[in-house]
């Protein structure tokens, strides 16, 4: 049968996980950030650094799992080796029915939203748009993951160029730099501000989702125990560096109050200095940025669906690698297939809200994971231990437990949605298990 072939560098993790993090959410996610915090700009920025913090923390965690184990699946094969098979499922069933497919969703809807800002654009044509932006990525990534990272470099360097250089222009002419001292800090300290800064995190993480997806093509990486530790630790320092400069540009061009009632901020703040006309180099930056998002998450997460059905876990031939293009290509057929289904229903918002909260839930797992690692196997070569043990591990794992019960508090109904995919996938789970069982007790392979 036909394998993996490792062929990611360095440099093709590092613009991985920034094209993977960098969607829409920086242009989008500010002004609300603000709202949240009762428009105090100091706050505000304490929540992205918090945001960066965590994802730093957790990206030094997963850094010793990706040098340990580099193996397809990333995330899912830690969860697995760490508690078991049942929680490795779960994820990967979350994965497929909404966090993968329903980021992917969520980025082309977003895409034929700002390609309307260029192109008038009926609602039949944007889903049609959003569905034919999937259907391409989906068959570049099915031609070759050298194919797919090579279109990935090149669309990451292009956006985070034009986003550099939006930010100059910002900083450079905008004129609302006097209302931020007097807009830095809120009135007091109390239990609903903090409760606030919890929320605002959600939408912060959003913006910051997508290093952790470069872990499941640790199997098609070439000296994965030097170049993961490394690309995980470097990207997220220079993503939160630049996420705090943007912010600081959005404030220099509108001034923290027009800021926090802005809903397209990006736009707004190139066209406050530059004129209207000018947001349609907003709109076609996150053209270019989407695009390249969307591209990362099926260049990643398709590995995790092989990886189960490596385990039987799930649909045998998501397990076959392509013998020309060596890709797992039903994987990634079967992801685009279902994220093109998403994208006609639903509303964006409410993909991503669904999608973080799970998420951030086994997220928190696959950090713990590193307790469960050095607990089991003990002597196991580690090429590279995360620094701060046990304290950087933990602080991410209680953090993401504090994150997902806030969101259980304050939004129960989504929770309940987020909670209600995980849990179909436990009758899922236990009929793979019992076909497995029948076909070994008779003898024979479960078909395909």
């Amino acid at each position: 049968m036909a394998q993996l072939v490792r062929t990611l560098k360095l440099r093709d993790l590092v613009l991985l996980i920034i094209g993977s993090v960098i969607g829409s959410g920086i242009f989008l996610v500010p002004g609300g950030i603000l709202r949240q915090v009762d428009h105090a700009v100091g706050v505000a920025a304490l929540v992205w650094i918090a945001g960066g913090i965590l994802s730093l923390l957790g990206a030094l965690s997963y850094g010793e799992l990706a040098a340990m184990r580099p193996e397809a699946g990333g995330l899912y094969v830690y969860i697995r080796e760490g508690f078991g098979s049942l929680p490795a499922f779960l994820y990967g069933w979350a994965m497929f029915l909404a966090i993968a497919s329903g980021t992917i969703a969520s980025l082309a809807v977003a895409f034929s939203t700002y390609l309307g800002a260029v192109i008038p654009l009926s609602p039949i044509a944007g889903k049609l748009v959003a569905i034919g932006v999937i259907a391409l990525i989906t068959v570049v990534n099915v031609c070759g993951t050298r194919r797919s990272s090579d279109l990935q470099n090149w669309t990451s360097l292009i956006k985070v160029l034009l986003i550099l250089g939006i930010c100059a222009v910002l900083l450079f002419l905008g004129r609302g730099y006097s209302g931020i001292p007097a807009a830095l800090w809120s009135e007091g300290l109390s239990g609903s501000l903090l409760s606030k800064f919890g929320l605002a995190m959600i939408a912060v993480l959003w913006a910051y989702e997508g290093w952790q997806f470069v872990t499941y093509c640790a199997g098609e990486t070439i000296e994965p125990q030097k170049n993961f530790p490394r690309a995980l630790g470097s990207s997220v320092l220079f993503l939160t560096g630049l996420y705090l400069v943007a912010n600081v540009g959005y404030m220099a061009a509108l001034g923290p109050a027009r800021a926090a009632e802005s809903e397209t901020i990006a736009a707004s703040s190139v066209a406050a200095v530059l004129g209207a006309g000018a947001a349609k180099i907003v709109a076609l930056t996150i053209l270019v940025s989407v695009f390249s998002a969307i591209n990362s998450v099926a260049l990643t997460a398709p590995r995790v669906f092989y990886a189960m059905a490596a385990d039987k876990l799930f649909f045998r031939k998501l397990a076959e690698v392509h013998p020309k293009f060596h890709t797992p290509a039903f994987a990634i057929t079967a992801l685009g297939v279902w994220s093109a289904v998403l994208s006609t229903m639903g509303r964006f918002q409410e993909l991503v809200n669904y999608t973080m909260f799970v998420a951030w839930i086994f997220y928190g797992l696959g950090a713990a994971a590193v307790f469960a690692y050095r607990r089991k196997l003990p002597e196991m070569p580690r090429p590279y231990r995360v620094p701060g043990y046990p304290w950087t591990p933990l602080v991410f794992v209680v953090a993401a437990a504090a994150l997902v019960l806030n969101v259980i508090v304050a939004t129960p109904r989504n929770a309940g949605i987020g909670l209600a995919i995980v849990g179909l996938g436990v009758p899922a789970y236990v009929a793979w298990r019992m076909r497995n069982k029948e076909a070994d007790v008779a003898g024979v392979s479960v078909p395909e």
